[in-house]
């Protein structure tokens, strides 16, 4: 093995490795009795790899490491996400720096030149998978827009449609401006904004009297179908039935009565505009009220209202309609006011309630088996919690709109005759057959949301509607792994499209992650500056390149500024290369079942650590093994055995914590049997056994045996660094293993869990411990011999004493050890406890006592005056109100190890001077 580790160079040697012998693939071991399938949720063709991704990429390659060396049929199945509006976005500016449009270039050639894009750019994402080590099976990735998707996606649609469950109608939609198409609630992205509450004055038909009413949006007035009031408000209860001379317009409304109506709320009546809020829709409906759309599809004033604001924008509307209140002693007052903006998530423009003719999924008749499902058990939520977000919504759940105003996607199979009849049908032909000979048909210009062929894809891919293999073989899926924000979006989605059309669910279990932030617990967005690109941490990043990336785009000089001294205090010296097994290592440790998870740096550079360990660890082992016979059938140690024993215990927690989806205690367990047991004390015990001709040879094939199954067992975390050490193994013990993923995972021996052994090395480490703490205490050199008395001790102490004197000399170089009645008095010493055995280190002779008081005195006044600062800060009222709660608790944190090392330091003083 070479002396350092260098994560790039085995990287690039085995993502070739893997995918030139094709050991992802899912055709392998088809004699398995049990298969195992994770779909992975089809990133945006547009996209590249962020956090997120990363995340949950490592969770699934983990899930589907352990289970393919477990022996199982196993199928990562891959794909991409056409993404409708974001690629169409992608394509249309590139024709606008060309001065052209694509309603220019015409429909088809526009779809032929996203193709191309897709064809030159589209693998992004895929080639950070790559780099991730995901192991899916990249011979069946699958795009949404490939022609089986498709054709799966206009045989759900038309089913649905024969069936009564989509339907084509006017309804309110959030509506883009820009993008001029209707957009999903997850498209939206809602935020409290400053703004102002406007009361107007309404009058009252016919009495001389006016009524009040407050809102955010006053151009909306224009299309006001009625001032609502609730019915038991006495303030207005004599006005309910008369009519309001609605301002600005040659309009009556009437005043209506409705629980609804917030009595607290401004004035406590409230104008109802049906067209114009979903609440107010809904109302409309109740009161059978006129629906006056006043916008354009850009969001400017309509000729519907026959007034002097047609084709204003609506913002510029808004201010001559408070300017004509004004001077009509309309305008009651302004006040501030916040609240919140719905924004398209790419645009950034104010998303409007827009009534359009849009098709839409009757979706409660899908939802209760899908509730069902859920609530008898045959799918679990995990962590369980989510299960009351999931009936929350399916419980409340509205008709879904599915078309999008776009020509990137799934067109809707759906044609026109010039009576507006619909004929709906896979092909123009099945179409014409139904309208008849002579008829000219139109199709429907709209595409079906992103995630309606989404709703497909556990199924879809796997070949439906067609009987495959695979789809029989993989499907019902096992495991979803998923975040939060899509439960309702896709997730739900999936479980109603798979009970409907296959008869099945579509996973047995949802795993939903949480999200991560950056050190701050601030959610990680191009708009806060505050973004990590996973390849950046595996390849590392100057501070330069690093300001570039993060200010690219933010146009506030403000945010720039913000930006630029939150990354230079971070990151002042850029980010080093940690490598893809350090960066997934992290994100395994950090997979626990909470909702928000804290990136921090200082974590990867521990697992980097950790990395550099295991390669220094298994470079000695494979060192001290070079050249040697291993005889698997040698006499063991109590050391080996221990060591053994360890190791069946880590991989009983390993399995549970696996199947409980709890990689976070699978990291841990493996980290600390790993790091402390192994490296730590099993290789330090056997230096002294490899010089001993009778435990040699035993020690020599406990390294290796170990060595391998620990790589084996970390393999689906850091496959990469396990690979390179697992050849090396190999080279050693002369086999001719291809890969670890050949390799079958490591199983519980029973019969190598050694009670005996465990307790005996416990004693051990007990023991040398007890010497280095007095020798790290009382300042005394590592190398020194030291005397050492024992008391107190029995028949089983007395026989540990004689099994291991060799490695307490070797390790804690011991000069003698002399045995004590209870009746001798012990020279002045430093004493440990091994139970109920003294341990006692004579100190005269080891220290210089005069040097070391004033050594510790002189380390006392120091921490005496970091103490002193501590406590003047925390003791500071102005400190403690203005500072942080983190910064607080450091400063709190820091007194507290002050203290204790004072204490300590104190102790060893008292020790010193009665020598």
């Amino acid at each position: 093995m070479k002396k350092t580790y260098n994560p790039e160079q085995i990287e690039a040697k085995f993502r070739s490795l893997w995918e030139d012998k094709n050991l992802f693939s899912s055709d392998s071991n088809t004699t398995s009795k049990n298969a195992y399938c994770i779909m992975l949720p089809p990133p945006n063709v547009t996209g590249s790899l962020h956090m997120g991704h990363a995340f949950q990429h490592t969770i699934m390659d983990i899930l589907t490491r352990y289970h393919r060396v477990n022996g199982d049929q196993t199928l990562w199945q891959p794909g991409i996400d056409h993404a409708g509006i974001a690629t169409q976005m992608v394509v249309e500016r590139q024709l606008t720096m060309q001065d052209m449009t694509r309603h220019e270039v015409g429909r088809d050639k526009f779809i032929d030149k996203i193709w191309d894009w897709k064809a030159k750019y589209g693998g992004t994402i895929t080639s950070q998978m790559r780099r991730l080590g995901s192991s899916v099976d990249w011979k069946k990735e699958r795009f949404t827009m490939d022609d089986d998707l498709s054709n799966a996606v206009k045989k759900v649609f038309i089913q649905l449609f024969e069936e009564g469950l989509i339907y084509r109608g006017k309804r309110l939609v959030n509506w883009d401006p820009i993008l001029h198409t209707a957009i999903s609630d997850l498209e939206v992205i809602s935020t409290e904004e400053q703004g102002s509450l406007w009361h107007m004055r309404y009058p009252v038909t016919n009495t001389g009297k006016v009524i009040v009413v407050a809102t955010t949006r006053p151009e909306t007035m224009l299309g006001d179908g009625a001032v609502a009031v609730h019915p038991d408000d006495k303030r207005y209860t004599h006005l309910i039935g008369k009519t309001i001379d609605l301002p600005l317009t040659n309009r009556k409304i009437p005043i209506i009565k409705d629980d609804y109506v917030d009595m607290e709320f401004g004035t406590g009546c409230v104008k109802i505009t049906p067209a114009h809020d979903f609440n107010d829709f809904e109302m409309g409906l109740r009161h059978h009220l006129e629906v006056i759309n006043i916008l354009t599809d850009d969001a400017k004033i309509n000729n519907v209202v026959y007034s002097s604001y047609i084709g204003m924008d609506r913002f510029e509307a808004r201010k001559q309609i408070i300017q004509d209140l004004d001077n009509q002693n309309l305008l009651e007052k302004i006040e501030p006011h916040k609240s919140i903006i719905p924004r398209g998530d790419r645009t950034n423009a104010v998303i409007e309630p827009y009534l359009t003719n849009q098709w839409f999924v009757k979706i409660k008749p899908l939802a209760q088996p899908a509730i069902d499902a859920v609530k008898n058990g045959d799918i679990r939520f995990i962590p369980e919690n989510w299960n009351k977000t999931y009936f929350n919504w399916m419980d409340n759940i509205q008709d879904w709109c599915i078309s999008r105003q776009i020509w990137w996607g799934h067109r809707i199979p759906a044609w026109y005759d010039d009576k507006g009849n619909i004929f709906v049908a896979d092909s123009l032909e099945q179409a014409q057959k139904q309208a008849g000979e002579g008829v000219i048909l139109i199709q429907d210009e709209d595409v079906l949301d992103t995630w309606f062929s989404s709703a497909l894809w556990p199924f879809s891919t796997l070949g439906w509607p067609k009987k495959t293999s695979d789809l029989s073989r993989f499907y019902p899926t096992d495991v979803l792994v998923t975040g939060f924000d899509i439960i309702f979006f896709w997730v739900a989605r999936m479980i109603m499209f798979g009970l409907k059309f296959t008869g099945k669910i579509p996973f047995k279990d949802i795993y939903i992650t949480g999200l991560i932030k950056d050190g701050q617990g601030q959610k990680m967005s191009k708009f806060n500056g505050n973004v990590l690109d996973p390849i950046d941490l595996i390849d590392g990043i100057t501070l330069r390149d690093l300001l570039k990336k993060r200010t690219q785009g933010l146009m506030q000089p403000k945010m720039v500024e913000k930006t630029k001294k939150q990354t230079k205090k971070e990151f002042s010296d850029g980010i080093p290369a940690f490598g893809t097994d350090a960066l997934r290592f992290t994100f395994a440790a950090l997979a626990s079942f909470g909702r928000d998870i804290k990136f921090n740096l200082k974590r990867v550079e521990g697992y980097r650590n950790f990395c550099n360990k295991l390669w220094n660890a298994s470079r000695f082992v494979l060192m001290k093994l070079e050249g040697e016979t291993i005889d698997i059938n040698a006499q063991l140690s109590t050391a080996d055995k221990w060591i053994l024993s360890r190791l069946q215990n880590t991989k009983a927690n390993v399995e549970k914590h696996l199947n409980d989806y709890r990689l976070d205690l699978m990291s841990q367990t493996l980290y600390e049997f790993v790091w402390h047991d192994y490296c730590n004390w099993y290789l330090e015990l056997s230096k002294p056994l490899l010089q001993d001709d009778t435990t040699k040879a035993g020690t020599r094939a406990t390294l290796i045996k170990v060595l391998r199954e620990i790589v084996t067992l970390l393999h689906p975390i850091i496959p990469f660094i396990t690979e390179e050490i697992f050849e090396q193994c190999n080279i050693i013990a002369n086999h001719d293993n291809i890969s670890l993923m050949t390799q079958s995972y490591p199983k519980v021996i029973n019969n190598l869990i050694s009670v005996k052994a465990e307790v005996e090395i416990k004693w051990l480490q007990t023991f040398i411990l007890g010497i280095r703490q007095i020798r790290g205490e009382m300042n005394i050199p590592p190398l020194k011999p030291l005397p050492c008395f024992v008391q107190n001790f029995n028949t089983t102490d007395k026989q540990y004493l004689a099994n291991n004197i060799n490695i307490l000399n070797s390790l804690v170089k011991m000069e003698s050890i002399d045995k004590l009645t209870i009746t001798e008095q012990a020279p002045e010493s430093a004493t440990a406890l091994v139970g109920g055995m003294k341990i006692f280190i004579p100190l005269a002779g080891l220290i210089n006592k005069n040097q070391e008081i004033a050594r510790l005195n002189k380390e006392i006044d120091k921490l005496e005056k970091q103490k002193s600062q501590f406590e003047g800060k925390l003791n500071n009222g102005n400190f403690i109100k203005g500072a942080p709660k983190t910064i607080i608790n450091i400063e709190k944190k820091r007194l507290a190890i002050t203290l204790s090392t004072i204490n300590d330091f104190n102790n060893q003083l008292k020790k010193i001077s009665n020598l």
